[in-house]
């Protein structure tokens, strides 16, 4: 009886296996969840740190961008559009310019030097009358008495000719001489010319001066030829 008694008592100390293990799994599972928790950590902050980081490079891009000289902001097609369009209106005023500045030498070779008196008219085919005081007689190659001659080819049709365009500026040999008339005096004629388009057109007012040729009294730039002569 007493060894069956000592034989229960000796195996019910013997430790419990089982319980021990179940600890030893629970305390590796705790570490093992520790474990991810800490990677967990690591990783989504590592992320944060990452967009973060991006995020100023690409303020920082920007804010290099508009610093640079001639950042604008503007879009290329915009800036491109706008320099094609700055460069047209460029080009337009050079041809304004240029034209304008043939118009003013063309004129100043007859008025170098005067005062051009330039009003507009009564006469509804007259643009405006022009009166300057530089202009001179041209010069001429007759001698004594002088007696104005309205046959073409004589040599004071051709001094006519001369100071008609003198006064326009026009060319003398291919100006279009619509009508050459006296101008109610033996000393005065009347000139009605046009350039060969037709689009420049006057009528110019001589008086003779003796030894001197004929002189430009006056220059009417004209609308139209109808009823100019």
């Amino acid at each position: 009886m007493e060894n069956t008694q000592r034989r229960y008592t000796s195996r019910s100390n013997r430790p419990n296996k089982p319980n021990r293990t179940n600890k030893i799994l629970n305390v590796l599972i705790g570490i093992v969840i520790v474990l991810i928790v800490i990677t967990s950590g690591f990783i989504f902050l590592g992320n944060d740190d990452a967009e973060q980081a991006k995020s100023q490079k690409s303020e920082l891009d920007v804010s290099q961008a508009q610093d640079e000289p001639g950042a604008t902001g503007v879009p290329e097609s915009v800036e491109s559009s706008k320099d094609v369009s700055s460069k047209e209106i460029g080009s337009d005023e050079d041809k304004t310019e240029k034209k304008s500045s043939k118009e003013e030498t063309t004129k100043k070779d007859a008025t170098t030097g005067g005062t051009v008196t330039s009003k507009p008219s009564d006469d509804p085919i007259v643009a405006e009358r022009v009166v300057n005081t530089a202009w001179k007689p041209v010069g001429t190659e007759q001698s004594g008495e002088h007696t104005s001659v309205y046959s073409e080819g004589h040599v004071d049709w051709t001094e006519k000719i001369n100071a008609i365009a003198y006064t326009t500026g026009l060319s003398a040999d291919k100006m279009i001489v619509w009508r050459i008339q006296n101008g109610g005096d033996p000393q005065k004629s009347i000139g009605v010319v046009s350039s060969e388009n037709k689009e420049d057109k006057y009528r110019v007012y001589l008086q003779w001066v003796d030894g001197e040729g004929w002189k430009p009294e006056k220059m009417e730039t004209l609308k139209t030829l109808d009823g100019a002569y």
